[in-house]
């Protein structure tokens, strides 16, 4: 049998995304030392990995992680590809020790540590922090697979351009602001309708005067990033029901989606003769179908008990109780609503990496008094 490679590190980061990387830089700076292990080939590769045309909703000015600016106009919208270019500049500009081509099959416990299995690598950590949001595993209803084979479908996370689809009309099930993008991409070139309940939308335009005046940095530094927190009553309100509720529409206003010719329909419900079915009755004849319904967490690999009955991890702000050493950071509200945006995982990594360090500091203590 083949020998195992074992490795032990204080603090393994898992994911080398903007949680991950923002973990690695504050827990530097506190001298603790750690390794970020991500599956794929460059850092910023799950910015790549997303549609064409995608671009961020925050401003370059709110863009930026700590210590470093985002290189670009403040008022301007970056692309994908430019926010992973800009990851990767980070990880190199701070010299920050990331493992790529490492995917973590499982984790578990091993008395006061972590035993973490990468194929035939073993890492043995006192610290580990799941960086990594809950948008791991694309979510598909399971009558997806009834449709006729001669429909094309797609995730969001599958799609790039509308090159991908056939001739005909298009149907995107899901009204959230994936859906409503990529409708208004595909609507140039297809019929196209919009499956799924309105979720609201931003009252003002992210790209406007009133936005560069001084309204965007109220909705995002004061509403999302300090009001809408579990420091708050009304954050504590809010939070389980926005859990798990689509986000308002941020850039897609209503008018123009209709000016685009986009057509509103209730959800889709199921399959009939292949093709599908909505909840008011009506058969949806489309050559395309792009399912824009979500991701699920994806944590299986993690092999503790840490989860509640829906499959989310349990933890206070990111702590997790009952499993010292085990924290996470990136997850939807997680502290604030900004927890999983680019500009308010920051201050949660900064959270979570002073309890690693205080964590080192008990456990050295502890070691020095046996």
């Amino acid at each position: 049998m083949a020998r195992m490679q074992t490795i032990r590190v204080n603090t393994v980061v898992v994911g080398a995304g903007q949680a991950g990387l923002s973990t690695a830089y504050h827990l530097m700076k506190r001298g603790v030392p750690c390794l970020i292990v991500d599956d794929g080939d460059r850092v910023g590769d799950v910015w790549r990995r997303r549609w064409d045309s995608l671009r961020l909703f925050t401003p370059a000015r709110h863009a930026g992680l700590d210590g470093l600016p985002f290189p670009a106009a403040p008022f301007s919208f970056p692309t994908k590809d430019e926010m992973a270019d800009y990851l990767e500049t980070y990880a190199r500009t701070f010299s920050l020790p990331v493992r790529l081509g490492t995917r973590i099959d499982r984790i578990s416990r091993v008395g006061d540590a972590f035993l973490l299995v990468s194929g035939d690598r073993h890492i043995e950590a006192t610290n580990v922090v799941v960086a990594m949001a809950q948008y791991q595993r694309p979510r598909v209803p399971p009558f997806a697979a009834d449709l006729d084979a001669g429909i094309r479908q797609l995730h969001s996370l599958e799609y790039r351009n509308p090159a991908q689809l056939r001739p005909g009309g298009v149907l995107i099930v899901g009204a959230g602001n994936s859906g409503a993008e990529i409708a208004l991409e595909v609507a140039r070139n297809h019929r196209t309708w919009m499956a799924g309940p309105d979720t609201g939308h931003v009252p003002f335009r992210i790209d406007g005067i009133p936005a560069r005046m001084g309204l965007t940095r109220l909705v995002l530094r004061v509403l999302f990033h300090r009001i809408l927190s579990i420091a708050t009553p009304i954050g504590r309100r809010v939070r389980p029901k926005v859990l798990h509720k689509a986000a308002p529409l941020i850039r897609v206003k209503p008018k123009s989606l209709a000016e685009a010719n986009v057509e509103r329909v209730p959800r889709v419900k199921g399959v009939r003769d292949g093709l599908p079915l909505l909840d008011d009755g009506r058969v949806m004849d489309v050559a395309s179908v792009i399912w824009c319904t979500g991701f699920d967490a994806g944590f299986s690999w993690i092999d503790l008990p840490v989860f509640g009955p829906d499959g989310q991890p349990r933890h206070d702000a990111g702590v997790v109780p009952g499993e010292p050493g085990l924290y996470f950071v990136g997850l939807h509200f997680q502290y604030a609503f900004s927890s999983d945006m680019i500009h308010g995982v920051g201050r949660d990594a900064a959270r979570i990496a002073e309890a690693v360090a205080l964590r080192n500091r008990s456990l050295a203590q502890r070691d020095a008094a046996a």
